[in-house]
């Protein structure tokens, strides 16, 4: 349980994993993508915690009676046209129902908090055009969007 008896954010455990998987398979409904790779967990588990020092950071967002409710994961990237490093915020989720109740503002600060640790001064991040909750949520926190076309492209063995 979590004395304070206030929401908080902290960094991911190991045994958040499981919970983690859970709400990244929300998130993608949510966001009308593909389902995770069954064994993220375990994927998750060896970016987070099977090196001594991990590219990747994921924090939970908890609430008071300690469940994990949302979370956001980040890691270091580079701008060439700013010759110099960016934290790209590559999820923040919240489950339905514990939006707008401060969780989401306490991650952006815990994000920004990983990425001055860094040394790195700014945050960037997308979000889907047609989600005008997250939207808003960001337009009110301050920060600005840039309109883009997030492309993918697989890339297969090559014989």
């Amino acid at each position: 349980m979590n004395d304070d008896q206030q929401p908080r954010v902290r960094h991911a455990r190991p045994a958040d994993l499981p919970r983690l998987a859970e709400l990244a398979a929300e998130h993608a409904v949510y966001e009308k993508a593909a389902p995770p790779a069954p064994d993220l967990a375990e994927r998750l588990g060896a970016l987070l915690f099977g090196t001594g020092t991990p590219r990747v950071r994921c924090l939970v967002a908890e609430t008071p009676d300690g469940e994990v409710v949302g979370y956001a994961s980040c890691a270091p990237e580079f701008s060439t046209w700013q010759a110099r490093e960016y934290l790209h915020m590559d999820c923040l989720f919240l489950r339905d129902g514990q939006r707008g109740l401060g969780l989401g503002a306490l991650l952006i600060d815990a994000v920004k908090a990983e990425a001055r640790a860094l040394g790195i001064t700014e945050v960037q991040w997308q979000t889907p055009v047609w989600n005008e909750g997250a939207r808003r949520f960001y337009d009110r926190i301050g920060a600005t969007g840039r309109e883009k076309i997030r492309y993918a492209m697989p890339v297969g063995s090559e014989a």
